[in-house]
């Protein structure tokens, strides 16, 4: 971790630009619903006697979220409230498509093939009924109670290019993860600009076009998976590159989720920087929302993630600034080790109690009712 200095100084130089508000907003995006990563503790154990290795903790314990995540989670989001009697929300960014895995099978993997988040959860529930019957039902009861608000993290969790590549080589890391129903532990040698994971990187610039096809077929597919339209992206894995952006707003994208500091891929290795802030627009009128706080409970283990995180807040809450809070599905999955899902969440539940104790005043919002409000504001 930063020295207390550079950490202080981090926590309010993020917050000094940006759209002002005196109401105490608190936002929580969590990234990764609604992918395979890891199929199992058996399939992570085969994955290691094939020398394919734990290279993060998304390796060792990201798993699609089963029935005990999503009970549990519910729990904890459902027993605190606002000032309006709102319980907290997630708004999980989340993935409709996964890899088809008996369908690819069949094939002897010749071709890269997909499905949607349903039909995953189907799959699953008669392959491990105790951990996953139910599952899917639980989503859509979520979205409908408001404790969950999904938004589009693109239409797989992967580089597509990469994957195709790599199958076409019968790769050996690949066709191990497929045939143990995961997709961990997948290296990106050979590939200096991409990540394996990253969805929207690319090498040459004009790359770039062929995310249309993505981007419209995976928002199509998220609108016919959680039953509305997204307004809201992050991309999965990696940052994109503005050229997409046209690509997002055809198909309804308003809201972007970037970085406060962003290294912007242009192509051939070479990288800019570029300053955002809550409130700013692109030239395509597309509104930027910025995570100013970083809540990992299941990273660094030896951190008072609570304390931490309420530091992070204050900062926010110091400048007027709304609070976006960046999280990952992993510190609440349990499907491999019960114990880390325990550990996220009762940090979880520590941190929402201080919340609403030492700011009584505070609102709950998803994700796009803040970039709602931006936007209103500002006509």
């Amino acid at each position: 971790m930063l020295t207390k200095l550079k950490q202080n100084i981090l926590l309010n130089a993020k917050n000094i630009i940006g759209w002002k508000t005196d109401r105490r907003i608190i936002v929580i995006s969590v990234d990764d619903y609604g992918n395979v990563r890891l199929d199992s503790q058996q399939a992570r154990e085969k994955l290691d006697k094939a020398g394919l290795k734990v290279l993060s903790r998304f390796d060792a314990f990201d798993t699609l979220e089963n029935k005990q995540d999503l009970e549990q989670l519910y729990d904890v989001l459902s027993s605190v409230k606002d000032k309006n009697g709102k319980h907290a929300v997630f708004t999980p960014f989340a993935l409709p498509c996964n890899i088809n895995f008996e369908e690819m099978a069949n094939d002897n993997y010749s071709q890269y093939v997909y499905e949607l988040l349903p039909e995953t959860y189907k799959k699953l529930a008669l392959k491990d009924a105790t951990a996953y019957r139910g599952t899917w039902q639980l989503w859509q009861e979520g979205i409908r109670s408001g404790i969950m608000v999904p938004q589009f993290h693109g239409r797989e969790h992967f580089n597509v290019r990469v994957f195709k590549e790599k199958l076409l080589k019968k790769d050996v890391e690949l066709l191990t993860a497929l045939k143990n129903r995961s997709y961990t532990s997948i290296s990106s040698t050979g590939y200096s600009t991409i990540s394996a994971t990253a969805a929207f990187e690319f090498d040459k610039f004009e790359e770039n076009a062929q995310f249309e096809e993505v981007i419209k077929t995976g928002l199509d597919a998220f609108e016919k998976v959680f039953g509305y339209r997204s307004v809201y992206f992050n991309s999965p894995g990696g940052r994109e590159h503005p050229a997409i952006h046209k690509y997002l707003l055809n198909s309804g994208i308003q809201y972007m989720d970037t970085p406060w500091v962003k290294s912007e891929h242009q192509g051939s290795g070479k990288y800019k920087r570029v300053i955002n802030y809550t409130g700013k627009k692109n030239k395509l009128g597309q509104t930027y929302l910025v995570r100013n706080v970083v809540f990992e409970p299941t990273h660094f283990r030896g951190v008072d993630w609570v304390a931490y995180t309420m530091k992070q807040i204050e900062a926010a809450f110091r400048w007027n600034r709304p609070v976006i809070i960046s999280s990952h599905r992993v510190n609440f999955c349990g499907h491999i080790h019960p114990k880390n899902r325990e550990e996220g969440l009762i940090a979880l539940k520590a941190l929402l109690n201080t919340i609403v104790k030492k700011w009584p005043d505070v609102e709950f919002l998803s994700a796009s009712e803040l970039g709602n409000i931006i936007n209103s504001s500002s006509k």
